[in-house]
């Protein structure tokens, strides 16, 4: 049942993105897309009502007494969001602040129906605690339960605290009280104004859709006009060439004091999805036949990483973003990538994690660490680190 309404789910994502991007034609297309437009305008208005209903005090934020770093984006998915939260966790952690990170577990397995419902009536959903990916010393949920991006960051992250937990407020007071956390890092918290205190809010904006198609939720796919970037503290130009001059100068318009960074996703090795113990070095792929299983929100940029790396992709498979693999759809990738001659699959971490168990491997299955690598604004990278590790 559960796996039936994901495959639903993942359809209808694919089709909602296909009549944003204008990919599907048609009058019931073109109809379609004028009844989401008149929807993203009352989302405009959702969103400055809430804005609004902060500033006045009349919803009450939250500050904890603690630092408080979130990192988001303006639009929904594909920013390369994940890298750049381990990279301050590591940062920070190594200026010697105890870091919990907080994540909203975006997909990951809720408590059954009926437990929920019960916790609702009984008014006990304020007393249950978040749930704890990693306490900084071992790793404790799998992917499933997790979620994806928390159970990497818990498995990449050995000294961090990694919560989930859609209350953040509740979470970071579990990370304050029971690990004795100083800083609070939010995972796609940007939007999240109920927590507040010493903030520093990081935006990342891609430099291949900086804003999408220009249009709200959900119409397009940003989740606030891009003028809001004005709120942002620093900002991260991803997946850049280094040569982003022309959307400096957008984003200037809006922002002209936040420090702006420009970084690239940079590929470390290669680890085999079933052991841990078998790495490859970059430059292990140079003229090699590949194939690719991914299900990610953007993985035009995977792919191309790979052909940058001299590889030759012979067959790609592409998934909706966060899709739980079944083992049909693995040796079907390999019986495809066989075909083609395919001498390994490659996948990506995010992928990796939700991989099932797999009764044959006729082809190795890798998948390529990466991290973030700054192209230009180390200076701006080290003063808001400085900032923020200033007690």
């Amino acid at each position: 049942m559960r796996e039936s309404i994901r495959a639903w789910q993942e359809q209808f994502e694919t089709f909602a993105l296909e009549v944003i991007f204008d990919e599907r034609r048609g009058k019931k297309a073109a109809l379609l897309r004028g009844l989401l437009y008149g929807l993203s305008k009352l989302f405009l208005l959702i969103i400055k009502g809430r804005r609004w209903l902060y500033e006045l005090r009349i919803i009450r934020d939250h500050p904890l007494g603690v630092q408080v770093i979130t990192v988001g984006n303006l639009t929904v998915g594909g920013t390369g969001k994940t890298p750049v939260v381990e990279k301050f966790a590591r940062v920070l952690t190594d200026q010697g602040r105890k870091v919990a990170i907080l994540s909203r577990g975006y997909r990951s397995k809720p408590p059954p129906l009926a437990q929920r419902f019960k916790d609702k009536i009984l008014l006990r959903e304020e007393t249950i605690p978040p749930r704890v990916v990693s306490d900084g010393k071992s790793l404790l949920l799998n992917s499933e339960d997790a979620g994806d991006e928390p159970f990497m960051l818990a498995s990449n992250l050995k000294d961090v605290v990694v919560l989930t937990e859609k209350d953040r407020v509740k979470s970071g007071r579990y990370a304050i009280e029971q690990f004795g956390c100083d800083t609070l890092l939010l995972d796609d918290g940007f939007q999240y104004w109920k927590l507040s205190g010493r903030r520093h809010d990081i935006v990342l904006v891609d430099a291949q859709q900086p804003f999408g198609n220009g249009n709200l939720l959900p119409r397009g796919t940003l989740r606030e006009p891009p003028e809001h970037i004005q709120r942002a503290n620093t900002i991260f130009i991803t997946k850049s060439d280094g040569d982003s001059n022309s959307l400096r100068a957008r984003i200037r318009k809006h922002n002209p004091n936040a420090g702006i960074i420009e970084c690239v996703h940079w590929p470390l090795f290669f680890e085999d999805v079933f052991n841990p113990k078998q790495r490859e070095n970059i430059g292990w792929l140079k003229d090699r036949k590949v194939a690719t299983l991914s299900g990610i929100a953007q993985p035009e940029s995977f792919e191309q990483s790979l052909l940058q790396q001299g590889a030759e992709l012979v067959y790609t498979k592409r998934f909706a973003d966060h899709h739980r693999f079944n083992q049909q759809e693995v040796l079907n990738t390999i019986n495809r990538a066989k075909k083609r001659r395919a001498e390994m699959i490659i996948t990506t971490q995010k992928d990796a994690v939700r991989f099932p168990k797999i009764d044959r491997r006729d082809l190795p299955i890798y998948f390529m660490r990466v991290e973030i690598k700054i192209l230009s604004g180390a200076k701006d990278f080290d003063e808001c680190v400085r900032k923020i590790c200033l007690r």
